[in-house]
């Protein structure tokens, strides 16, 4: 056995260079933490963040917001739309729910929809898709992450687009009626992000003529409609540009979430200035089951503020905070006034001073 060791060379080899970084001498500021410094700390941030909180909730107050659970609807004949698609899968179902507005929501007015108990955020169900195909690049061989999306199992076509969050599109068709002034002109665009329309999604050649830039390719397998049927009422609204597509293709980060559906057209005079109060009909096509997972899901009529739709989550936090930064802050003020040290007595202890 050999009792060589390492040459001399070879240690210098490793030494790291002569730099004030690898040889760890770069110049180091470390605060001494006291009450002088951080009792104001508390303070200020308390003394601000209750304020900054108030005045979300102000806001967030003057939002006008209705939700209708429409998930056990019935139909004429006195069965839930749901157990009729359950028993018919591939079958619409009608239903009307009314709907009572008691105030008038003024200014700009927003429809959303919402689901209960839809995991979005599962990790393989985000990773369920083909970015590259969603730029418009279509390839025979879909990403692997679509599996068991990725090519119809009758047809053995690949699927555009593939994956199990396109898959699972939102499918319900929802209109608004008003009793007094017909049905609410509803705005399909506009309801996705700019960003997104413009950069991550894209529709593949020959954009004018889809039916044929996706010939070769199956429709996701729940989908009742083709990719370039998705809005038969604008062809720019189809493909891989379809709003609704690209709004539910943004995934959820908590399992009950809204996303928004429609934008109310307050160019036509009866809505100019928002949805009067009054009776309403919510007319839906049901086409999407939510009982499979127990869930539910419903239409949010909302108007928004200068912060966005109605959120007070974000007000009681901040002044959560800030209660909890003063009460802690008048805490130790009270432990620094009966044991507190001088910060001359803390600067100069060294390791002679004697514990007390």
């Amino acid at each position: 056995m050999s009792n060589e060791y390492p040459s001399s060379s070879r240690v210098l080899q490793k030494k790291p260079s002569e730099s004030a970084f690898k040889q760890q001498k770069l110049p180091a500021w470390q605060p001494i933490l006291t009450a002088g410094t951080v009792l104001p700390t508390f303070f200020v941030i308390g003394i601000a963040f209750i304020p900054i909180g108030v005045g979300i909730l102000f806001f967030n107050s003057g939002v006008q917001e209705t939700e209708i659970d429409y998930t056990d609807c019935v139909t004429e004949s006195g069965i839930t739309c749901a157990k009729q698609i359950d028993s018919f899968r591939n079958r619409s179902c009608i239903c009307t729910v009314p709907v009572k507005l008691d105030v008038n929501f003024e200014g700009n007015v927003f429809l959303y929809y919402g689901l209960t108990n839809f995991y979005q955020n599962h990790r393989r169900y985000v990773k369920s898709r083909d970015d590259v195909q969603l730029l418009g690049k279509l390839s025979s061989t879909p990403s692997g992450d679509c599996e068991p999306y990725q090519y119809d199992q009758i047809t053995k076509k690949p699927i555009a687009p593939c994956g199990a969050i396109a898959n699972s599109m939102f499918s319900d068709v929802l209109r608004l009626e008003s009793i007094d002034h017909g049905f609410v002109p509803l705005l399909k665009t506009g309801i996705a992000w700019p960003s997104d329309k413009e950069i991550k999604f894209r529709n593949p050649e020959p954009k004018e003529n889809l039916k044929k830039a996706f010939e070769g390719y199956a429709k996701p397998k729940d989908w009742r409609q083709e990719i370039w049927e998705l809005d038969p009422g604008d062809t720019s609204n189809n493909g891989f540009q379809n709003e609704d597509f690209i709004v539910w293709m943004r995934t959820a980060a908590l399992p009950n979430f809204r996303k928004l559906y429609r934008r109310v057209n307050h160019t036509e005079e009866k809505f100019s200035h928002g949805l009067p109060k009054g009776d309403y009909l919510l007319h839906v096509n049901y086409n999407y089951p939510v009982k499979p997972f127990k869930g539910t899901k419903s239409l949010i009529i909302s108007t928004t503020s200068v912060l966005g739709a109605k959120n007070p989550f974000l007000g009681w936090a901040y002044i959560a905070v800030g209660c909890l930064c003063l009460i802690v802050g008048v805490l130790f003020l009270v432990i620094h006034i009966k044991y507190g040290k001088s910060t001359a007595e803390v600067v100069n202890v060294t390791p002679t001073t004697s514990y007390q």
